[in-house]
């Protein structure tokens, strides 16, 4: 069973995200501010941290800095409102793992937390590669053999979803989970209009298509052959 310690002092977005990993099969621990996190995260052992970054008695980042100083290497994921690149380089830097912006979906926050305990210990992943893809996750932006790509920030978040998911089919439903935070099925083409936007700025024409509509199914994202 894979445990979390969640450290959030806002008790409305704590029981939202204590029941959504639940239900995804986490056990989560909750600690309401920084002193109470730290002692908890040093006494017990835990597959990975959700640190908020403001938080009473003692700061998110000071509390990744103490742990990261008395050779606690677990993987934290920080939450912040704060969303300025300086301010997610600043997060990382303090020993935090990933930065996540609120307000966000809690399927991001999942997949972001799956793919947390998926690393090894140590291997912090700042850039993701798929041929000539490649995404920076701190600076929340994207690049296509050099190329820019002009992409909002809806996009990017599907863009790095497909990414993590490369060469695995991925439904509409899935998205509107995970990306979009629906819990219920949706009779529109809202995925199909940002996917096409994103496919239009991807793939430009004479380049080789790296996104590719499964019919009936969702999509896929592979390297070009």
């Amino acid at each position: 069973m894979t445990t979390i310690l969640l450290i959030e002092d806002d008790t409305e977005t704590a029981a939202e995200i204590v029941a959504e990993l639940t239900r995804r099969g986490f056990t989560v621990g909750h600690a309401q501010d920084g002193v109470e996190g730290l002692q908890r995260a040093l006494a017990e052992p835990w597959d990975a941290l959700i640190v908020d970054r403001l938080l009473p008695e003692m700061d998110g980042l000071a509390l990744i800095r103490e742990l990261r100083g008395r050779g606690v290497a677990t993987p934290a994921l920080v939450l912040s409102a704060l969303d300025q690149v300086t301010d997610r380089i600043t997060g990382l830097r303090a020993g935090g793992d990933d930065y996540l912006v609120k307000p966000f979906a809690l399927g991001e926050l999942s997949a972001r937390l799956e793919a947390l305990v998926r690393r090894p210990v140590g291997g912090a992943q700042t850039t993701l590669h798929v041929g000539p893809l490649q995404l920076d996750l701190i600076a929340r932006r994207a690049t296509r053999g050099g190329r820019k790509l002009d992409l909002l920030a809806r996009e990017f978040q599907l863009l790095e979803f497909l990414v993590r998911r490369e060469g695995q089919v991925v439904t509409r439903q899935m998205l509107l989970e995970e990306i979009f935070g629906y819990r219920f099925e949706v009779r529109s083409n809202l995925i199909d209009v940002h996917m096409g936007r994103l496919r239009r700025k991807l793939d430009m024409p004479g380049e080789a298509p790296l996104l590719t509509t499964i019919r009936g199914l969702g999509f896929a994202l592979h390297a070009p052959c």
